[in-house]
């Protein structure tokens, strides 16, 4: 989720739902020892419960980022075990790290014994074509029983580490949820939480019934609305954080005035809304307003009332549905 789940994106989801823990994009430790500290790690107190994902393999670097992440006020520290891009492991991190769960139990060690921050890991289910449920096992057998970590956040596929991109290595390695449900059987004391092609909210509750979590990704990016039904329907809540998309939308693009007042663009956080209007009718000419570069310089709020009028408008146009299985048109 690099360059996708910056502080902008989070603070939508945070609207749309109380609970959820957040994760940040990966930050790798080079990055926060040699660069710009502010800019990797400043987040909104709104964000709470807030996780910093660290990129990195070497203990000692590791253990300073996770102190860091406590001075910033994060809620988790969690290792990623499970990018596959070839960028990353020529860092020697990501992936390429669950050959080695030696090195892995002793970041992750160091973590936590540089903070008292919760430790997490994120992983895959294996690389290349290393199918064998017992090397994911050992792994995360080993990592426990090695560093004492707790919290498992597993990726239901393989990384294969040569031949794919990272976006086919979304979508070429098969999927096999039954090996992390296999995980939580026998570590019943660990938490495991499954990530990887879950796109609904049925899917979320079937799967929590083998498992004490769920990850969910692009799909929460790309159907923010998605997260507005989490805190009733997973968390327990007498009411949703927001009552209508609309309503959601006048709080993101108050967030976008604000950051005009500080000097910030507001187009760099409006890119992360685009996807909230998602299956409406009028949803592509509102998607369409909002990424009209002739209109960045204009006010936010004057970009909304725009954007919405052009829904209005194009979702009134639309053909009605005459049979049920006519489709509507593209909008």
């Amino acid at each position: 989720m690099m360059d996708w789940t910056d502080l902008h994106c989070r603070s939508l989801h945070r609207l749309l739902s109380r609970h959820t823990r957040l994760y940040t994009e990966m930050v790798t430790t080079g990055a926060l020892l040699h660069g710009d500290v502010p800019r990797h790690l400043a987040f909104n107190e709104q964000e709470h419960p807030v996780a910093l994902q660290l990129g990195g393999s070497e203990p000692d670097d590791l253990a300073r980022c996770a102190r860091l992440a406590e001075q910033w006020g994060y809620d988790e520290v969690n290792l990623n075990c499970g990018c596959p891009s070839e960028r990353v492991q020529r860092g020697a991190f990501g992936a390429c790290l669950m050959a080695e769960p030696g090195l892995v139990a002793d970041g992750l060690k160091a973590m936590r014994d540089a903070c008292s921050l919760p430790v997490t890991v994120k992983h895959r289910i294996g690389i290349d074509r290393t199918e064998s449920y017992e090397f994911v096992r050992d792994f995360v057998g080993t990592v426990s029983q090695r560093a004492g970590v707790e919290v498992f956040i597993v990726h239901a596929r393989n990384a294969w580490l040569q031949g794919l991109s990272p976006k086919e290595n979304r979508e070429v390695p098969p999927l096999r949820h039954a090996l992390v449900h296999r995980l939580k059987v026998d570590f019943p004391h660990l938490t495991i939480v499954i990530n990887g092609g879950i796109d609904s909210d049925e899917e979320i509750a079937q799967q929590l019934q083998h498992v004490d979590g769920v990850m969910v990704g692009r799909h929460a990016y790309h159907e923010p609305w998605a997260l507005a039904g989490w805190d009733q329907r997973f968390f327990g809540s007498s009411a949703a954080a927001v009552a209508s998309r609309e309503e959601a939308e006048d709080a993101f693009v108050a967030y976008l005035a604000e950051l005009v007042t500080t000097g910030t663009p507001w187009t760099l956080a409006a890119r992360h809304m685009l996807g909230l209007h998602n299956g409406l009718p009028g949803a592509r000419r509102w998607r369409q307003v909002w990424s009209d570069h002739h209109l960045k310089t204009r006010p936010p709020k004057e970009v909304a009332l725009l954007a919405r009028s052009a829904m209005q408008t194009t979702a009134a146009m639309a053909p009605q549905r005459t049979h049920p299985f006519q489709k509507d048109s593209a909008l």
